[in-house]
């Protein structure tokens, strides 16, 4: 019989081939909602009645042996500026560049201090050898204690960074920032990798996605940003995850970046 191997990582957490079971055989059913207004306004509405379809899709979801665990649940939304420009300002003392010319991100990382210093000091060397800078780094507000005992267990810590392009004399280059992010995101995955528990939500100057080894009634109590009023988008997707046949990790949980499953 082949030796167990413990993972004690959130990230990716399968178990090896052993008796019957064989991890390439792994896959996934899951539900997903969208709530849009089709000229582009913003409002909380649309992220607060989101979360009622969430909800309604729980069915679709599941939930391990203790209820607060969930097989995964998450939102997208556009960024939401005008939230995003009070704590920047509260938190740093800076003013954000307009709308569009900065980019934000969730990334998950190992909760220690010290692991949490070390990635955000690698992702920083690789933005400044990009011509980017992090402006600053803020920690996601969560509520830790509604959450079951697997997935405290794997719980990462969740951080945001402010990026934008380190030369702002120059006229604004949309699609040469977007370029540099998309490299960042990509050298920082290889270099910092899943086995340093280091993993990107979202990237973007457009978007932004919060996730977690959750359920669709956690999504919204976990994370405190989503029920604050100045948080304002024109669309939220959110999704409700079942994981036939594969295990719950906080970073399966979706919406991911591109497409659904």
């Amino acid at each position: 019989m082949s030796e167990m191997i413990e993972n004690n990582s959130w990230a990716g957490a399968i178990p090896p081939a052993q008796g019957l079971y064989n991890p390439e055989f792994e896959k996934d059913a899951c539900g997903v909602g969208f709530m849009v207004h089709v000229k582009g306004v913003r409002s909380h509405k649309i992220l607060s009645e989101a979360s009622y379809i969430l909800c309604n899709m729980t069915h679709r979801g599941a939930s391990g042996a203790d209820i607060r665990d969930g097989d995964g649940a998450g939102v997208m939304t556009g960024i939401p500026h005008d939230f995003f420009v009070n704590e920047t300002r509260r938190l740093f003392g800076i003013s954000l560049p307009p709308e569009g010319q900065y980019a934000v991100g969730n990334l998950f990382m190992k909760g220690d201090a010290e692991s949490v210093d070390e990635s955000k000091k690698v992702f920083e060397q690789l933005a400044d050898a990009l011509h980017l800078k992090v402006l600053g780094w803020r920690s996601v507000p969560r509520d830790s204690t509604i959450i079951g005992p697997a997935a405290k267990s794997k719980e990462p810590a969740i951080e945001q960074p402010f990026v934008v392009l380190a030369d702002q004399s120059k006229p604004f280059d949309e699609p040469y920032f977007e370029r540099q992010l998309y490299v960042l995101r990509k050298h920082a995955t290889h270099t910092l990798t899943m086995k340093k528990w280091f993993y990107v939500c979202s990237l973007s100057n457009k978007n932004i996605v919060y996730k977690g080894q959750l359920t669709p009634k956690q999504v919204y109590l976990y994370f405190h940003d989503l029920n604050n009023v100045q948080y304002t988008t024109h669309f939220a997707l959110v999704h409700s995850r079942f994981s036939t046949n594969t295990f719950p990790s906080w970073d399966r949980a979706q919406p991911m970046r591109w497409g659904e499953g």
